[in-house]
């Protein structure tokens, strides 16, 4: 179980700091919930406490971890499906595991597309989203502001 105070990354929105812990009646069932506050957009998310290996929480990285996302940011791109449909389902499967190692995959593949073609308005939402939760999780580990984490990324790419 976390305490108030940790980081922690929750699949699909990125890393966070446990604000709180509470306890709610939804559908006449009293459960406690993971009160997380995501450094982007100011987001809450409550998260059921006995739900978080089912939904693939995690601990943010360690700082020692940086260097090999940094890494897979600036390794050649994966080869992707062609077909603008098929690349957004695997994308979209790789941002559910919620590993920071495929994230950055996802966040380095696009943005190469990008450069070389227009994105789809859905790969650009995609995009936009990866970016942020992998710079919510560098901002957590390092500690630092959101320019500086998008800065990482860009240099690293």
């Amino acid at each position: 179980m976390y305490k108030i105070g940790e980081k922690i990354v929750y699949p699909m929105h990125g890393a966070g700091v446990i604000s709180d812990i509470e306890e709610r009646e939804i559908l006449g069932e009293l459960r406690q919930y993971y009160v997380l506050k995501i450094p982007h957009g100011d987001m809450k998310i409550m998260i059921p406490t006995d739900k978080c290996e089912e939904i693939g929480v995690r601990d943010v990285i360690d700082k020692d971890d940086i260097d090999d996302v940094l890494a897979i940011l600036g390794a050649p791109s994966t080869p992707m499906p062609s077909n603008w449909n098929h690349r957004n389902r695997e994308n979209m499967e790789k941002l559910k595991t919620g590993k920071i190692s495929e994230v950055a995959e996802v966040v380095r593949n696009l943005t190469r597309v990008e450069f070389t073609k227009h994105l789809s308005t859905g790969e650009k939402k995609m995009l936009t989203n990866a970016k942020q939760i992998l710079s919510s999780e560098l901002m957590l580990s390092l500690g630092i502001d959101a320019e500086k984490a998008e800065e990482m990324i860009t240099e690293a790419i």
